[in-house]
């Protein structure tokens, strides 16, 4: 039951605070949605940087990983709105944006995983 609890309340954080950040960043004058680009790569440099610290210390503390990696992590960042953002790029034949939308989502989420990694191993 602890577990479960870990993960609702990180999730709750971390959905709350996306809706936040998208709110603000997806009103502005972009062909993307910044909003979501940018919860998704600060998502994913914080798992980078909780699983550094779990392969730094040879111990990964489950009440954190459930915590903030399953749970805010897990919220805060968004397959599902990323997947109808490049729907609606390409529905309205913006293919430029599609691409460098997915495209930079997909890489710059991996090196921010790398980058998290390296800041707390270094």
């Amino acid at each position: 039951m602890k577990n479960i609890l870990l993960v609702f309340l990180g999730g709750g954080l971390g959905s709350s605070l996306r809706y936040l950040i998208s709110k603000y960043l997806n009103q502005l004058e972009n062909s993307i949605a910044l909003g979501t680009f940018t919860v998704n790569i600060l998502g994913s440099l914080l798992i980078g940087i909780i699983m550094g610290f779990a392969l730094k210390n040879d111990t990964p503390s489950s009440t954190l990983t459930l915590l903030v990696a399953t749970g805010f992590c897990g919220g805060f960042t968004t397959f599902s709105a990323f997947a109808l953002e490049n729907y609606q790029l390409l529905k309205t034949g913006d293919v430029t944006n599609f691409i460098v939308y997915t495209l930079g989502s997909v890489a710059l989420g991996i090196v921010a995983v790398f980058i998290g990694i390296w800041l707390v191993k270094s």
